[in-house]
């Protein structure tokens, strides 16, 4: 029987480290996406994003580490159209119409793209006249997703996509993007909205300090913070010493505590018993408890301090 041999991933990092003098952008970073996937890549500024995507694409070359793409160099898998990109800036020519561009980049092509399925796709017949300087951001964003989805890629890598996008346009960013998904290809997209990663993505990877700390589904990585939250309005409160007082009893399970006029907000590790005592000890009505929001252990996560440097 002939033997059968799984697909390469879509991208294979493997102990990746880039360094800008003294700097260490990315620092032994491992990091598999498969094909089909869809992976959002957080972290604060400065992170090691961008320069990771780079690598990723080609654009500039890892110091230390191996990265493949579809099986092969980056370099290679973009110059073969397997790979789209949606990067921040640059690009486009502000003078031409968004019908000359989608034109011109499509004649650049190995093979022949449906230029009209992509139009379609992106929603772009509207602005086909319209020079792309007179475009909004959302709209250039379209474009750049459409010049990506030309070559019909196996894999799209999207640097902060909707940056500068207002909530509308986001949202009709993001749809167009389920529809490409729809088709199979693995995404890779760094996004400093949190709700875009929980949404969209199947896995999230947090970096910080160009090293991994996270990586799981949005459920595994909300696991990871400590506590949950209670949520509370009490009406006539004084302020915290109030509630601090009004709690003592729980106060060991009491991680943080904030009082916003009426509204109380605890975070907790004992939330039954909190709920219970505001509820029969004190006149706080509308109890809420919740899980931790991304957003509560994404700031706990890159608040901490990096591990001790490794002996040389």
């Amino acid at each position: 029987m002939a033997s059968t041999t799984a697909p390469e991933p879509a991208v294979r990092i493997s102990g990746l480290t880039k360094s800008f003098g003294p700097l260490v952008a990315v620092d032994r970073l491992d990091l598999t996406v498969a094909r089909g996937e869809v992976v959002a890549f957080l972290g604060p500024n400065g992170a090691g994003k961008s320069t990771t995507l780079d690598v990723v694409l080609g654009f500039s070359r890892a110091d230390a580490g191996t990265v493949t793409v579809l099986g092969d160099a980056p370099a290679r898998a973009v110059r073969d159209g397997r790979v789209g990109a949606v990067l921040q800036a640059g690009g486009l020519l502000p003078d031409l119409t968004v019908r000359q561009t989608l034109d011109v980049v499509a004649s650049l092509q190995c093979s022949t793209p449906d230029v009209e399925a992509v139009i379609a796709q992106t929603r772009l017949s509207g602005l086909l006249r319209r020079k792309v300087g007179k475009c909004s951001g959302g709209e250039v964003q379209r474009i750049r997703l459409a010049l990506a989805l030309l070559p019909r890629p196996e894999l799209l890598v999207l640097d902060e996509p909707t940056t500068g996008m207002d909530v509308t346009a986001r949202a009709d960013f993001w749809e167009t993007m389920r529809e490409a998904t729809a088709q199979g290809r693995a995404i890779l997209f760094a996004t400093h909205y949190l709700t875009e990663a929980a949404d969209f993505a199947d896995r999230i990877v947090i970096i910080d300090r160009g090293r991994l700390v996270a990586d799981g589904s949005v459920d595994e990585i909300r696991a990871l913070g400590e506590g949950t939250t209670v949520t509370a309005s009490w009406p006539g409160l004084s302020g915290e010493p109030e509630l601090r007082e009004a709690l003592a009893p729980v106060a060991g399970s009491l991680l943080t505590v904030s009082v916003h006029g009426e509204h109380v907000e605890l975070r907790t590790t004992a939330a039954d018993d909190v709920a219970r005592l505001l509820l029969t000890a004190t006149p706080a009505v509308h109890l809420g408890i919740s899980a931790l929001s991304l957003d509560d252990v994404f700031t706990e996560l890159v608040a901490q301090e990096p591990d001790a440097a490794p002996a040389p």
